[in-house]
């Protein structure tokens, strides 16, 4: 089993900075990737970004330019930073991780709420 646990979220300005944080514990072996995805009331879940094991990314267009996907493999932690905030980008943001057991399996955190508003 895989447990993630994400911080950081919280309620910003249009134009601001968040960062987002995920610590991931456990199996953690055979990892395709680990990311963010999120979701507003109303919407899907929708991918946000996301980081394989050898360090691609590939992101929303929506987030693109605006977001950065990294990860600490020693930390065991993947991260978030959000610039030029918009009110679309309210959500909230889930940290996931896949990984191959036989087959893929995705893991997921509880979510963390990110409000943009003035």
């Amino acid at each position: 089993q895989v447990q993630l646990v994400e911080s950081g979220g919280g309620l910003v300005q249009p134009g601001g900075s968040l960062r987002l944080s995920c610590v991931a514990s456990g199996s953690i072996f055979n990892i395709n990737y680990m990311g963010w995805y999120r979701q507003a009331p109303g919407n899907e879940r929708e991918l946000v970004a996301i980081i394989t094991g050898g360090g691609g990314t590939h992101y929303a267009s929506s987030v693109k330019g605006r977001f950065t996907v990294s990860r600490d493999n020693a930390k065991n932690t993947v991260y978030l930073q959000m610039n030029s905030l918009k009110p679309e980008d309210t959500a909230v943001y889930y940290c996931t991780l896949r990984a191959y057991r036989m087959y893929n399996v995705d893991y997921w955190g509880q979510g963390t709420q990110v409000t943009v508003s003035s």
